[in-house]
Formats: C-alpha cells, sequence, structure tokens
C-alpha cells in the first residue's frame, strides 16, 4: 500500500473524541494527496483541548490520519522540548513511506538528518520564504540569526530533494534552487473551486460611500502587516477619507492590533473578524471595495488570490510572490506605512483604476482555478512515488 508522510507547521487542536482541528489545512486540504497515494498522514503539532473556536475545520477523515508532535510555541517553547520532538519525528517516520516536508518548518529541520543519513528520497513542497519572514522590521530579537540559519536550512534542504515543487513560478526557486536532477514543479496552496468566483470583475467604484479596506492574516505574529495597515488607515482618516477596515484573522497578537487601533484613533472603524469560514470569507470580501496584504514575508499568498477572484482591486508588498500575482503598480515596499498610505490614496482616488485593477486581477486568479494546478500537483506526487518505490526495491 502506498502511503505518504507530510510535515506541516500548521499547529492542530484534538478533541476528547479524537476528531483532529485547525483554522486551514482541513481535510479537504489532505484529500489531493490521496489521489496518488492510498492514505497520507499529517506530522504535526498538536494540542489536546476541550472544545475549538466556531468555523475550524476537521483534518482527519478517510485515509488522512495524524501522528502528533509535542506541542510548542516558538523557539524557547520549542528547546525545551527539543528531545521529544526529535524522538516523536523518529517515531513518524515509516520506513516505508514516501515523504514530504511543507516548508520552511522547524519539524522539517529536525526530519531532514534522519533522512539524509538513510540517503531517503523525499520531496520538499516550499511554501514560505524564511529570508522575507525574518526581513527587517520582523521584531524578532534573533531576526539577523534566524534569517540567516533556516534560509541556509531550506538551501540544503531543497538542494538534496528528489522533488520540489514550489508555490511560485520563479521567486522561491531563485533563492532555493532545487537539485539539477531533481523534479522541479509549481503550483500554489490554493486550488480555487468555481463557487470562488464572483461572478466577474467589478465595473463600478464612483459612488459616494465609506470605503471599505480589508485584509486577512494569521495574528500570531506581525508577519502579515496588520499593523502596517491600522497605521495606513489612521493616517488616511486623519487627512479626510472616510475608510472602515475589516480583519480576518486570530492569534496571540489579536490584542496586540487591537491595542495599536485604539491607541491610533481608529478602533471605531476597525472590525475584528476572528476566524471565519470560507463561505463568510466570500461573503466579507464581496462588501469589501480595496484588499491589502503588505506582508512581510511571503511565498504566494493565497488570501491575496482569493480576494483578486472576487474581483477586488489590491495592494500587496514586494516579497516573495506577489509580483507574480500583481503589477509593480500595485505594490509597496513591507513595512513602509507612508508608501501605503499614498498607494491607497492613488486608488481610492481613481475609480477608473480601480475598475482595471479588479479586472486584471479576476483574469489573474483563473489561472489558480483547480483544474489548472490539479496536473501538475499529481505529476509530483506521481513522480514522488515511484523514486521512493524504486528506493525500497533496492533498500
Amino acid at each position: 500500500m502506498a502511503a505518504v508522510t507530510v510535515s506541516i507547521e500548521q499547529r492542530y487542536d484534538r478533541l476528547p473524541d479524537g476528531s483532529v482541528w485547525a483554522p486551514q489545512f482541513g481535510y479537504t486540504f489532505w484529500t489531493r494527496y490521496v489521489e496518488v497515494f492510498d492514505r497520507v498522514r499529517v506530522v504535526a503539532r498538536i494540542r489536546e483541548v476541550a472544545a475549538v473556536p466556531p468555523g475550524w475545520q476537521r483534518g482527519d477523515g478517510p485515509g488522512v490520519s495524524f501522528f502528533a508532535i509535542p506541542y510548542y510555541l516558538g523557539p524557547w517553547e520549542y528547546l525545551k522540548h527539543a528531545w521529544e520532538v526529535r524522538q516523536a519525528i523518529r517515531q513518524a517516520l515509516d520506513p516505508d513511506d514516501a515523504v514530504i516536508m511543507r516548508l520552511d518548518s522547524q519539524l522539517a529541520a529536525c526530519m531532514f538528518p534522519l533522512l539524509k543519513r538513510g540517503n531517503r528520497p523525499y520531496g520538499v513542497e516550499v511554501v514560505v520564504d524564511p529570508y522575507d519572514v525574518f526581513a527587517p522590521g520582523s521584531k524578532h530579537p534573533f531576526r539577523p540569526f534566524f534569517r540567516w540559519k533556516f534560509s541556509t536550512q531550506l538551501k540544503r534542504q531543497c538542494a538534496r530533494a528528489c522533488a520540489a515543487a514550489f508555490v511560485t513560478e520563479r521567486a522561491l526557486q531563485r533563492r532555493y534552487p532545487p537539485s539539477p536532477t531533481a523534479f522541479s514543479t509549481s503550483y500554489s496552496s490554493v486550488e480555487l473551486p468555481t463557487a470562488g468566483f464572483a461572478d466577474g470583475p467589478r465595473l463600478d467604484f464612483g459612488r459616494a460611500h465609506t470605503v471599505t479596506l480589508m485584509t486577512v492574516g494569521a495574528m500570531e505574529d506581525v508577519r502579515k502587516a496588520q499593523d502596517i495597515v491600522i497605521a495606513a488607515v489612521a493616517t488616511c482618516v486623519r487627512r479626510g477619507l472616510d475608510i472602515q477596515l475589516l480583519l480576518a484573522g486570530d492569534g496571540g497578537y489579536r490584542s496586540f492590533f487591537t491595542n495599536l487601533a485604539h491607541d491610533l484613533g481608529v478602533l471605531p472603524r476597525t472590525t475584528f473578524l476572528g476566524h471565519v469560514s470560507l463561505h463568510d470569507l466570500r461573503a466579507y470580501l464581496d462588501q469589501a471595495d480595496v484588499f491589502v496584504l503588505p506582508s512581510r514575508g511571503e511565498g504566494l499568498p493565497r488570501a491575496m488570490i482569493e480576494a483578486m477572484a472576487r474581483g477586488l482591486p489590491a495592494i500587496g508588498s514586494r516579497v516573495g510572490g506577489f509580483p507574480e500575482l500583481l503589477p509593480s503598480e500595485d505594490l509597496v515596499s513591507p513595512g513602509d506605512v507612508d508608501a501605503l498610505v499614498c498607494k491607497l490614496q492613488e486608488v481610492l482616488s481613481s475609480p477608473d483604476r480601480m475598475v482595471r485593477m479588479s479586472a486584471r486581477n479576476f483574469k489573474k486568479a483563473h489561472e489558480y482555478a483547480e483544474d489548472v494546478l490539479h496536473a501538475r500537483r499529481v505529476e509530483f506526487y506521481t513522480y514522488l512515488k515511484e523514486r521512493t518505490d524504486a528506493w525500497l526495491r533496492t533498500r
């Protein structure tokens, strides 16, 4: 029976009945692996809880199981549990499974020496760039060291993989090149179904009303730059723009962002939506006028693509895969509040430009329709399966 073990940084919660839940990467996500493999085992940090927040997705199901790694949050907790984590990962590696590491990931860093020691073939799906995550402005006390360490680590993991899939078409490949002999492809984690698309681009932004900006992202840190968006909205309001802000997502930094909005005087104009279901997210996107995501670090931003599919004008940052989604005129430097303010003023003062942005984004989003990316993903999994089968025969 062909099986695959996949490591992922996403943290999960487990209920007393054994079901596993998270705000994203639920069961539907994992079924894409069982198109080629008979079953998938997900290696992830799992916490035992009594209840999960509304809107979370169940991860386990037929053909999809989870292997629990001791739960930790941040580098200090990892150091406390490092020996336990490494021992758990050693147990998680079934000798007959194909292996895929979703990168960048501390769990993958623990798994890599075991794979390397056994000269075992493995695949990587590169979804995050640590060089951008720990760029200036990330506010981590060990930012320079972590930027060097995790970028170097990712280069080594990609260089030894027999198969590499990147969420970008070019950006991540240039920084973390795969081996010349490896199978290499690109596909996003986003597979937009027909329901993910609006009926068409937006044709009218000329009516006078309060402008609604929206941003989406986890609030575990400042990587998604919600602080930059809030500060930019405060400046725009002081300059006379009538703006309200919707923030979807949750995490440990939510109180930080709430306090920031209060201190800058825009809390009455700011709505924290928390975790929302995919259905509700699309409804909120349809209410918005502009999507803003000036991230400090990204692979290829799923939230941006989903917003583009709803026909939203969008502003991103010049990191990761953003330049593959948006033209330069719709990008700003990460961490630059003034640049975002100027860009918002430019866009909001030109309804014709917003119509053009909507049409361009709606068209671009169709490149991420599920039928377009499906073939690349299946080809990647099939190649890894065949390489693993060959290795098992000669082991």
